[in-house]
C-alpha cells in the first residue's frame, strides 16, 4: 500500500534550520511530482514547495522562496525539505504529498 512517512520536525529558534524527510513507498516514486504542504493552527493547508518526478523542476510559495529548498533522491524514494532562516510564522504541521496521498505530518515549531 502507499505510504508517506515524514520525519525531521521539531523545535528550533528563529533563524535556525531544519531538514524534513519523507519516505515514500507503494508507487513508482520517480514518476510523480512530490509536494510539501503545511498547515498552521486556524489556517488552511498551503502548498510550500513541489518537485517534478525527475527533479528538474521545482516551485515554491513566495513566503519561503530563498529560504527553503526541496530535493529528492529517486534511488531511495525520498523527498526532502531543507528549511533555513526559519521564522515564527513557519510554525505548522508539514505534510508530504504524492500520488494523491498524504503523510501523517511532522510538527515544526519556530520559537525562542
Amino acid at each position: 500500500q502507499v505510504q508517506l512517512v515524514e520525519s525531521g520536525g521539531g523545535l528550533v529558534q528563529p533563524g535556525g534550520s531544519l531538514r524534513l524527510s519523507c519516505a515514500a513507498s507503494g508507487f513508482i516514486f520517480s514518476h510523480y511530482t512530490m509536494n510539501w504542504y503545511r498547515q498552521a493552527p486556524g489556517k488552511e493547508r498551503e502548498l510550500v514547495a513541489g518537485i517534478s518526478g525527475v527533479g528538474g523542476s521545482t516551485n515554491y510559495a513566495d513566503s519561503v522562496k530563498g529560504r527553503f529548498t526541496i530535493s529528492r533522491d529517486n534511488a531511495k524514494n525520498m523527498v526532502y525539505l531543507q528549511m533555513n532562516s526559519l521564522k515564527p510564522e513557519d510554525t505548522a504541521v508539514y505534510y508530504c504529498r504524492g500520488f494523491g496521498y498524504w503523510g501523517q505530518g511532522t510538527q515544526v515549531t519556530v520559537s525562542s
